[in-house]
């Protein structure tokens, strides 16, 4: 946990879930930079914050926690992200019911009189909150937007100017700067063009041919990863009435090849993205019949799942956090498989070969094979004694 001290004051934050081996803190200098304007400090005047004040992207909560008093409402792709949010608020003795926790697959308020975006690292995840948001915006919303130099882009600031008005930036502070934008009612509102789908090539075993659905934000959400390509190649050939789970889903595609291989297997779906699991479900809904078995599940990995019910895990752990590269999840997913598996289940990983997943397992599991390889990526197995 670190201390945000702020304009607005002094507040105890922190990522969740809380790690003492994680050294990232909970916000950056472009959170910083963003709350200092608003209160009027660096020769500008004080932002009224007297309507409806929305923040999209905030990471894990520092901003609304910051501005609580105004009741804001809070926007976000990421489970982890609001847990974080009502972790922060409780610890900073602030009442949960002053700041309304909205995901992006809900509809966002009528009306907007302040917008902050934290700009996110998915251009594509932006595009299509701007969209959404543009309906609630009128022409005297204010609209300010901040990151980190490294996250702003020109293709940002087109993104912006092409779907809200006319769009300029500050200078850099601390590397970090923040986005202003007029909204322009003249403006053609179009709506946003995500979801989107494509057919899947014809060497991926059983989902030869079939339709991904891509929500935005979603990795590789236009074309299929040569990780997971490779991944769909090696997958375990199984039979029979078992307890699958596809962890860390992203849009699906091997949680619904491993039902399509094994039409008894009962898969249940997870991610900490809310558009993950959206895409999971379209992908799986578009290629399995209606009576199929499955459940899919918005949380913190394998948190929810019963210790020692489940027969194989599927997982392409990510490795960033953010902007931040990082094996804190990966380590929380292997863990946790560990313990919802039972006795002679299996945890099968595709991870690039550099990341060294097959030591953490041997740790873990006490063995670890290797599957199948290439110059770039590895599966492993690891089988639950």
């Amino acid at each position: 946990m670190n201390r945000l001290t702020t304009s607005w004051g002094e507040f105890d934050v922190a990522r969740f879930p809380e790690d003492p081996r994680d050294q990232l803190r909970a916000w950056s200098a472009a959170d910083e930079y963003l709350l200092r304007r608003l209160k009027g400090i660096d020769d500008a005047g004080p932002t009224d914050l007297s309507g409806t004040v929305v923040v999209v992207g905030d990471r894990w909560g520092a901003l609304v926690t910051s501005l609580a008093e105004h009741r804001p409402v809070q926007i976000t792709d990421s489970f982890l992200g609001q847990q974080a949010t009502r972790a922060n608020l409780a610890r900073n003795g602030i009442d949960p019911d002053s700041v309304r926790l909205l995901s992006v697959r809900e509809l966002p308020p009528e009306r907007i009189d302040v917008l902050l975006i934290r700009v996110p690292k998915s251009l594509a995840l932006l595009e299509d909150q701007l969209h959404r948001l543009a309906p609630a915006v009128h022409p005297d919303t204010v609209v300010i937007g901040t990151g980190m130099v490294a996250e702003i882009h020109t293709s940002t600031l087109k993104l912006f100017e092409r779907i809200l008005g006319p769009t300029r930036t500050s200078l850099a502070v601390k590397k970090a700067r923040l986005i202003f934008c007029t909204p322009d009612p003249q403006l053609a509102r179009v709506p946003s063009p995500w979801p989107l789908q494509y057919a899947l090539p014809a060497d991926v075993g059983a989902l030869a041919g079939r339709k991904v659905t891509n929500h935005a934000g979603i990795f590789c959400a236009e074309r299929l990863d040569i990780g997971t390509r490779f991944f769909l190649r090696s997958l375990p050939e199984r039979r029979g009435a078992e307890r699958v789970v596809d962890l860390g889903c992203g849009n699906g595609v091997i949680g619904t090849a491993a039902a399509l291989a094994n039409p008894e297997a009962a898969v249940t779906f997870v991610d900490e993205s809310f558009s993950a699991v959206a895409s999971a479900e379209a992908t799986y809904r578009e290629n399995i019949a209606s009576d199929a078995k499955a459940e899919f599940v918005v949380g913190d990995g394998l948190c929810g799942v019963p210790d020692g019910t489940v027969d194989l895990v599927l997982n392409n752990p990510p490795f960033h956090s953010h902007q931040a590269t990082t094996d804190a999840t990966a380590r929380r997913m292997f863990g946790g498989s560990r313990r919802v598996l039972r006795p002679g289940g299996e945890l099968w990983v595709i991870g690039n070969r550099h990341l060294g997943y097959h030591a953490k397992l041997r740790r873990l599991f006490g063995n670890c094979e290797v599957v199948a390889s290439d110059p770039k990526f590895v599966v492993l197995r690891a089988v639950k004694r």
